[in-house]
């Protein structure tokens, strides 16, 4: 293993750290929590498709992995598939762009289902990008180097999107409501762009002759991630893990419908973009540094533990809102989308860095697919959180999470860690 003191970042890093940091800065732009949630909520005036907006971008990332796993493993180059996905994404957001820009000022309702399906599209095709990366990402970048070069993508990202959110927020402020989402779209776009070029430009490492195997039939392949779930403790109870994340996360739109539901203005969610983008660039080295330093797992528990701040803060705000003068309010979102970014990034960093940790050098590819397909049912869980506010009130949803947030800590602080060989089930079960 290499001592994380002495390994340094070469060329291949800084390029995938470029490219990432690109990317983050154009999803940062069209955050479906800040940006896309206010856009949907002002085109429709509905919770559910709020949560919908925020469902159909977490499942189209996942539910296209197994088969493009399937493909990866059958093929010794994933860098066509990686650019496949990642050139069409940004296709799909130069289309939603001229959506807006050309039709946005006609009905809302029907903008907005247009709006929903080109989203739909984006997030499907997003999908196909994940898997490759993992691979591409784990042969390029020795484990030692991993959180760090995430570090620094989202450090880069930061610093481009708190530049975008205060664009963003003058566009708000200056021009009509569809012509400013049709120019953050298109920016958007643009650095998803970027972002395929370098990525591409850094090439892939040749595949380990450990990996060139029998070509397997799509059956076999998912009869075989049913083996590595019930034969591998560590990815099983990560997934876990997974699970109630996601269920603790899906209230994370409604923040911004709690906002507007207290009065802020549409350029205030900008505001609110820039705060999550702040803490996200800010926490940045302290991710970093407990990642590489202390372990994956680690760094997903302290995570865990922080997670449950900012429900308690909103239903504290829920509850005692109306109390405060508008400028304290703004001040309390502003510190709890301060955390929120934080805390997204620690996540990703956390997720990212253990999955690679857990899966073998040989099998990367399979296992990133067999893994966010099986936590695919979690993204379902803002749209049932939508359809829960017609019955339930913001403050119930965010106590549910506050529950669940505790309870996947309690899986984080069973799972096995990082450099613990990785212990079997009996078999058969």
């Amino acid at each position: 293993m290499v001592d994380p003191k002495q390994a340094r970042p070469d060329a291949t890093f800084w390029k995938i750290a470029g490219a990432g940091a690109s990317f983050q800065a154009g999803s940062t732009a069209i955050d479906s929590a800040t940006i896309v949630a206010s856009l949907v909520y002002h085109l429709t005036g509905s919770t559910l498709a709020v949560g919908y907006a925020s469902t159909v971008l977490r499942l189209g990332w996942l539910l296209p992995q197994l088969f493009v796993g399937f493909l990866a493993e059958r093929t010794d180059r994933r860098m066509p598939l990686y650019a496949t996905g990642a050139f069409g994404r940004a296709g799909c957001l130069i289309l939603i762009a001229c959506v807006l820009g050309l039709f946005g000022s006609s009905d809302a309702a029907w903008t907005g289902v247009a709006f929903l399906v080109a989203w739909t599209f984006y997030a499907f095709v997003s999908g196909i990008v994940a898997v490759p990366y993992n691979d591409i990402v784990g042969r390029s970048i020795t484990s030692a180097l991993r959180s760090r070069m995430l570090a620094w993508r989202f450090f880069g990202g930061g610093i481009l999107a708190l530049f975008l959110a205060a664009v963003i927020h003058r566009l708000m402020a200056a021009e009509s409501f569809h012509i400013a989402y049709s120019v953050v779209f298109a920016i958007a776009g643009s650095f998803m762009v970027v972002s395929s070029i370098a990525f591409v430009s850094a090439g892939e490492p040749p595949v380990k002759a450990l990996s060139r195997r029998e070509k397997k039939t799509l059956r076999r392949f998912v009869a075989e991630g049913r083996e590595v779930f019930w034969s591998d403790l560590r990815f099983r109870r990560f997934l876990y893990s997974q699970w109630l994340g996601g269920a603790a996360l899906m209230v994370l739109p409604f923040y911004v419908v709690a906002a507007s539901g207290l009065g802020l203005k549409i350029e205030e969610i900008a505001l609110l973009l820039g705060a999550q983008t702040f803490g996200a660039l800010a926490s940045n080295p302290f991710w970093g540094r407990i990642g590489d330093g202390m372990g994956k797992i680690y760094l997903l528990r302290v995570v865990g533990m922080l997670r449950l701040g900012p429900p308690v803060a909103i239903v504290m705000i829920l509850n005692f809102g109306s109390a405060y003068s508008d400028s304290l309010l703004l001040g309390g979102f502003v510190v709890i989308f301060t955390t929120l970014g934080a805390l997204m990034n620690g996540t990703t960093i956390g997720y990212l860095g253990y999955l690679m940790e857990i899966s073998p050098d040989d099998r990367r590819p399979a296992y990133s697919a067999y893994f966010n397909v099986f936590a695919a049912p979690a993204a379902f869980l803002p749209l049932i959180g939508g359809l829960a506010l017609t019955t339930v009130s913001l403050t119930g949803l965010f106590v549910l999470a506050m529950a669940v947030a505790l309870a996947q800590f309690l899986v984080l602080m069973w799972l096995p860690k990082d450099e613990e060989k990785n212990p079997l089930d009996e078999p058969g079960r």
